[in-house]
């Protein structure tokens, strides 16, 4: 798997239990939910933009 379809996974991810989160639980689980997949979102897209470390022979 390339490294730009392991971030946009994560950040799918992140937006699906965002989403479950914010819409179907509520109170401090809904929010630590929500909080959970905002920061999987974040990072995946801090991923994207992460430069690429390339072996010599590779």
């Amino acid at each position: 798997m390339k490294a730009t379809t392991t971030s946009l996974v994560v950040t799918g991810l992140g937006l699906a239990v965002t989403a479950v989160g914010a819409t179907l639980l509520r109170g401090s689980l809904g929010a630590g939910v929500t909080g959970f997949g905002a920061a999987h979102v974040v990072l995946g897209i801090l991923d994207m933009f992460r430069p690429t470390v390339r072996k010599a022979g590779r």
